[in-house]
């Protein structure tokens, strides 16, 4: 599908869909659970979807009632078939260390898309706790063998990912001896394990950990069903307000300023940058001002980088945008994503290996291609809104976390027409 964009002043209120990370975080401590919990307000999407399907072919019961999901967890089954996990990273990694807890063999496979994405490192973990699994080429599909799980020690790089971090804190309560887990690296992408620890919290499970979350110790206990809200994802409605900032004026509801959420700093990059930016209770208005150069680190919160680089583009200077690295490594290499797509907009990019260099102009219409990557896709659309004339292939990636983007863009009268 293409989406056809033309140039337009925007203006209007939307209100933030769910977060995708709460929500796999949520399922799975409910799916961990025995007894009936309750995610209300959980993220219907691509991803998240491919974490319900899993959960119920090894035994979670799973039923949706007046906009929640009530999930009744703590007895798995072997499956009858292949898990499929999609495009989604979260639910391979979540499920790969939740199927060391399935009675018999899981074989989890994957889109394409998760080939070149790592796995290797905690299926080692695993290993080392006395699992036996195992991964073709060091990706899917990815054959997990249920055991009693041991405990003890293991170490883990904290540069990659910290869904490798996440996935074995959900099991740790579950290992005979307990767990320590230590980081031969620092953790990238902090903000993403204390949500982490804060879901686990809130599911009855503690968590001893050093100040820089280096070191974690879980002793054995029993996760306790809860009810659990999911608040409103601060990563989707970056590009919302983003797009204030850059042709008009935007409300974002359903967020909240306390967040855990990495990318709330996506407020704090705004204001760095020159936005017109007014904050209330639950919501940030953004509206268009005129954007000056700046200097970004984004290790801790890499899924922003595409939202900054086209803000970057916008802006007067050169803009430096630095810890982008592991952005490599995410649904599409995103950093040579970004710099084609701006490139043939007619904006100047230097790539370094951990650094990118942008010089703000004013953009032109192109054809981008969305290289299938939803933060690729949603991201261009802002400059489309800028330029004009834009079109973006691939744009029903989107699904992948937002499946409503494009009819909310055109709610706050963006000129998006869809093709095909």
């Amino acid at each position: 599908m293409r989406a056809l964009i033309s140039k337009s002043n925007i203006h209007g209120k939307v209100v933030a869909p769910p977060s995708k990370s709460y929500t796999l975080r949520g399922l799975t401590c409910s799916a961990l659970a025995p007894g009936n919990s309750e995610l209300m307000h959980p993220l219907n999407s691509d991803d998240t979807s491919a974490a319900r399907n899993v959960l119920q072919e090894i035994g979670v019961c799973i039923e949706e009632k007046n906009g929640s999901w009530i999930v009744k967890g703590g007895s798995f089954h072997e499956p009858q078939a292949d898990l499929y996990c999609g495009e989604s990273a979260g639910t391979l990694r979540f499920m790969a260390a939740v199927c060391s807890l399935v009675p018999g063999t899981c074989r989890l496979t994957a889109a394409p898309s998760l080939a070149r994405r790592p796995i290797a490192p905690l299926l080692d973990a695993l290993s080392r706790l006395g699992i036996r699994c195992s991964a073709t080429g060091g990706s899917t599909p990815v054959i997990v063998e249920g055991a009693r799980i041991k405990g003890g020690t293991v170490e883990l790089p904290g540069d990659i990912s910290s869904q490798y971090v996440t996935a074995l804190l959900l099991i740790a309560p579950f290992t005979a001896d307990g767990l320590a887990i230590r980081l031969i690296s620092p953790l990238e992408s902090k903000p993403y394990v204390m949500m982490t620890l804060d879901c686990m919290k809130d599911f009855g499970i503690e968590v001893s950990h050093t100040s820089d979350l280096s070191e974690f110790k879980v002793k054995p206990q029993p996760f306790r069903p809860a009810r659990y809200v999911v608040e409103g994802d601060w990563s989707s409605a970056s590009y919302l307000l983003a797009l204030g900032a850059a042709a008009g004026e935007t409300e974002v509801t359903n967020l909240c300023a306390k967040s855990r959420q990495a990318d709330r700093d996506i407020w704090i990059m705004l204001n760095r940058m020159g936005a017109n930016i007014l904050a209330d209770r639950d919501s940030i208005t953004v509206k268009r001002s005129d954007l000056h150069a700046f200097r970004v680190e984004l290790s801790d919160c890499i899924d922003l980088l595409p939202t900054v680089a086209v803000m970057a583009a916008l802006a007067g200077g050169v803009s430096e945008l630095s810890g982008v690295r592991r952005g490599r490594l995410k649904e599409s290499d995103r950093i040579a994503s970004m710099k084609a797509g701006m490139e043939r907009m007619g904006i100047k990019v230097n790539e370094e290996e951990d650094r990118i260099l942008i010089t703000g102009t004013k953009p032109k219409g192109a054809v981008i291609d969305s290289s299938g990557d939803h933060r690729i896709a949603m991201a261009f659309a802002i400059l489309g809104v800028v330029a004009g004339d834009t079109v973006i292939e691939g744009a029903e990636c989107v699904s992948k976390t937002y499946p409503g983007y494009w009819d909310e863009l055109k709610s706050l009268g963006t000129g998006v027409v869809l093709d095909g």
